[in-house]
């Protein structure tokens, strides 16, 4: 008899565990997403709650830390790949493998895994890079936006990740900031035209949907990031991660209109700016963070920090941990970008909590935020990837597309000496042309910061990708001698008799901090090939950067300049419309100074005096070619 009844109890017992498993809510897509959130927040510990607001660096994650530290996100930050030169499926696999330790959990909550897509999936080997923010600004053309964003999503997810760190959508005042190529535009309302890169990466938002929730369309595309909130682009000076000094109305007209059209668009995700505005760290800015960015403007997806941006509430960074912990989280952060010492983060936090000193409320707006996104984008029905879309990375159609942006790109700021004598488009059949400069047949310096390392890397060795060097030489009739010499001076080129030189120079990589510049020169020897070219043949100087640079003392001796920004890989766009195969269409999106004294001067100051101002751009005709 007894033997009987512990039978029938077993009996219960496995009944009773199926019934859990089968009445767990969270687990079934077909009820409502609230209901889904409300079953798994009830059924989380503390420990499982913070664990998703902890965001790690890949170099310090393995599947046995997911599962046992219950982490909710994993990051690659600049440059971080598995390996050199890996492939999709290498990447695949990675993520896959953190992911299986996310889901070995006793919930199963899958985590998500982020990367900075800045420029296409820029991280990653042989995918297309395209041109940066300040290059698509010029084009004017939001739809082309939009089918960047849908192509970059594409090959993000060919390699299995499903959240970008992007859109920028900061306002660059002052080009003397390292990141102004991130930027759209000096003003506000192209940067909005502009937020249809949150488009692209998500997809449209459905006609019903309510505003500020987060949306993400199914498995091609990604969940998107509005960055960085708020007013990183009006720092003194251009100074990175520094002081914005602005009215709250200026604030608001000037650098939040961007964040408007995204919340709109059903961005999933906004991050915090490292900078501050009045002298109040934008990461401990409750007021902005709270008040603004969630109760005011309905925001419903989550908040992330920047890289150890909670560090740097207090100075020294890293000063005081358990200070910077209570201050990022009470300001209204949700999810933390640790990103490597997460048992400090997950310690300290853990401890404000039992001590109320971060109230439980906190926490729960936190998880209920991420928890949407993860919901709503399906990661809870697709957590693991496969190679279904291995083939989107570095595409030929995506090529074309990149090749397009860099064509609609381009800026004519100078053609001849008058209209009637016009230098572009070139004449593809010449005897014998000059190529010459540092930028001429380097693929780094033309893709720029963010580009398979965190500040870019010159040569042709990075990725796949055409220099604009061999752009021409693919261009023009087979019968033109195509010279190319990095820096030839004077003599070399009286002597060779060229028909006409091309000489294309700029800016080195840079990212972030380390492209703040108080003179933004064109590095040597760029001026002394401009000197020594353009002195003596006819020439086409196109100058390569990530913002406008000093070039009043050299227009003169140019018959032809062209602005090219940070075009990408695809430099047989430049060709394109050098050669006539297709016009200048580009118009300036920042203002290009005389001097740097000028500077700050944006359009619509009272004091404005530019060389070239914003909206300027010639334009010419394709020509048929014979």
């Amino acid at each position: 008899m007894a033997r009987i009844f512990i039978f029938l109890m077993g009996l219960v017992v496995i009944w009773a565990a199926l019934a859990e498993a089968e009445y767990m809510i969270y687990k079934d897509a077909t009820k409502s997403l609230n209901s889904r959130i409300k079953d798994l927040m009830n059924r989380m510990t503390l420990e499982e709650k913070i664990g998703q607001m902890t965001q790690i660096e890949r170099g310090v994650a393995s599947a046995e830390v997911m599962k046992d530290y219950f982490i909710g996100s994993v990051l690659s930050g600049g440059g971080s790949a598995p390996s050199k030169q890996a492939s999709a499926e290498t990447w695949i696999n990675m993520v896959n493998e953190f992911q299986k330790g996310a889901l070995s959990t006793r919930l199963g909550i899958p985590m998500i895994y982020g990367i900075d897509a800045v420029h296409g999936h820029n991280n990653v080997y042989k995918a297309t890079i395209f041109p940066h923010n300040v290059g698509l600004g010029a084009t004017r053309d939001p739809n082309l936006v939009k089918r960047i964003g849908a192509a970059t999503a594409l090959e993000v997810r060919a390699t299995g990740i499903p959240y970008v760190f992007a859109p920028c959508i900061a306002v660059c005042r002052d080009p003397r900031w390292g990141r102004c190529y991130e930027s759209y535009s000096e003003d506000p309302k192209l940067v909005q035209a502009m937020t249809e890169m949150v488009s692209g990466l998500q997809g449209d938002i459905p006609a019903n949907s309510s505003k500020g929730v987060p949306f993400v369309a199914g498995k091609t595309k990604v969940a998107a990031c509005a960055k960085h909130f708020v007013g990183d682009g009006g720092t003194t000076k251009g100074i990175n991660e520094n002081n914005t000094q602005i009215s709250r109305h200026g604030l608001l007209s000037i650098h939040m209109p961007g964040y408007y059209n995204s919340i709109i668009k059903g961005v999933s995700t906004v991050m915090v700016s490292y900078s501050s505005w009045n002298g109040v760290k934008m990461h401990a800015n409750r007021d902005m963070v709270t008040g603004f960015l969630k109760n005011i403007l309905r925001f419903r997806g989550f908040v992330i920090s920047d890289w150890e941006g909670i560090d740097r509430i207090t100075s020294p960074p890293h000063g005081n941990y358990s200070y910077s912990i209570q201050a990022g989280i009470s300001a209204g952060i949700d999810m933390i970008m640790v990103p490597n010492n997460y048992k400090e983060f997950i310690d300290g936090l853990t401890s404000h909590v039992k001590n109320e000193v971060v109230p439980m409320s906190r926490i729960d707006d936190a998880v209920k935020r991420i928890l949407r996104v993860k919901f709503t984008m399906g990661l809870f029905e697709n957590p693991l990837a496969d190679n279904s879309l291995v083939n989107e990375l570095g595409s030929q159609e995506h090529r074309e597309l990149a090749r397009e942006a860099v064509r609609k790109s381009l800026v004519l700021l100078k053609n001849g000496e008058s209209a009637a004598e016009p230098l572009l488009p070139l004449p593809k059949k010449a005897t014998k042309i000059l190529v010459a400069g540092s930028h001429a047949d380097n693929l780094g310096y033309q893709c720029g910061g963010w580009t398979i390392e965190w500040q870019g890397v010159g040569g042709n060795n990075l990725t796949s990708g055409t220099t604009i060097l061999t752009a021409i030489k693919n261009t023009v009739d087979p019968s033109t001698e195509v010279v190319y010499k990095e820096n030839p001076d004077a003599d070399f080129v009286r002597s060779n008799n060229f028909s006409y030189a091309i000489v294309v120079v700029g800016e080195p990589p840079y990212a972030e901090t380390f492209g703040d510049s108080l003179n933004l020169t064109i590095s040597e020897p760029g001026p002394s090939t401009i000197q020594n070219v353009c002195g003596t043949v006819k020439c086409a100087t196109v100058i390569i950067s990530g913002r406008p640079v000093v070039i009043q003392p050299y227009v003169s001796l140019m018959d032809a300049l062209v602005a090219a920004w940070l075009p990408g890989s695809e430099g047989q766009g430049v060709a394109d419309v050098l050669f006539g195969d297709y016009g200048f269409t580009g118009t300036l999106s920042q203002t290009w100074f005389k001097t740097v004294d000028q500077l700050p001067m944006n359009v619509g100051d009272r004091h404005y005096d530019p060389l070239f101002p914003f909206g300027f751009g010639l334009t010419t005709k394709p020509t048929k070619t014979i």
